[in-house]
């Protein structure tokens, strides 16, 4: 394979990935991602501004969340995010730790 398809399909499945997130599981919340699986939508848009900004491409974490969101973190929250209980705060703490602290 060439590193042109490569690159092409590498974008498709982040897309897909995209619009399972954003469309598709509308349900799932950050906070039960980052403590299952390490990582959730912020990451992601976090991840697009660091590709972004190693580009020469001047992107604040903000602009980088409404461009992955569709749309501000303020109506993220106020359309689909849930109240998190004291288990999923304490796992957080922890995942958020161990995936991200460290790393940035």
């Amino acid at each position: 394979m060439d590193d042109q398809t490569r690159i092409e399909l590498e974008a498709a499945a982040f897309r897909r990935l995209r619009q399972h997130l954003m469309q598709d599981r509308l349900d799932v919340q950050n906070i039960d991602m980052m403590n299952l699986a390490g990582f959730c939508r912020n990451c992601l848009s976090r991840w697009y501004q660091e590709a972004a900004n190693e580009r020469g491409i001047d992107m604040s974490k903000d602009d980088a969340r409404e461009t992955f969101y569709g749309m501000t973190m303020a109506d993220w929250k106020a359309n689909y995010q849930t109240d998190a209980n004291a288990g999923q705060k304490a796992a957080f703490d922890t995942a958020f730790k161990e995936n991200v602290s460290d790393k940035g």
